[in-house]
């Protein structure tokens, strides 16, 4: 164990995000997601919400400036169902960042996803609950 590592990232998590270089994203993923079938690394996060997994893993990983560092998958058109937790990534993303955060539609985040460095599969039950972030600069 470590100092000022959130004990909610695994010891891969961790590593991953170490590896990973500026402009690479990271697939934080909802329970219903096909975080296996489309992720090139897949690390398992079960039994953890995304909200907590987004807040730790921003602790320790910059956003990028110079690109648009936050994406949320789309509702399917038609679809009205309620997505609250879009305000609580709001609410987490701008304490790292002023920027907007993007929307992608369901297909085009899964291409995303697909070229993502890594995609990490939580246990989030709430819907459209998938995000992506892209790594910045450490100054």
């Amino acid at each position: 164990m470590l100092n000022r590592i959130p004990k909610i990232l695994s010891p891969e998590l961790v590593k991953i995000m170490m590896e990973m270089g500026n402009g690479d994203e990271l697939v934080i993923a909802d329970g219903n997601f096909p975080a296996e079938a489309l992720g090139q690394r897949c690390v398992r996060a079960d039994g953890h919400r995304a909200p907590e997994l987004l807040e730790a893993i921003l602790e320790l990983m910059p956003l990028d400036t110079y690109a648009d560092p936050v994406f949320l998958m789309e509702r399917v058109p038609g679809d009205e169902t309620p997505v609250p937790i879009w305000d609580v990534y709001k609410r987490i993303v701008s304490q790292h960042t002023d920027r907007e955060i993007g929307m992608i539609e369901r297909f085009a985040f899964y291409e995303r996803a697909k070229k993502a460095y890594c995609v990490v599969a939580t246990g989030e039950s709430a819907v459209y609950a998938n995000v992506i972030i892209k790594k910045g600069v450490v100054k």
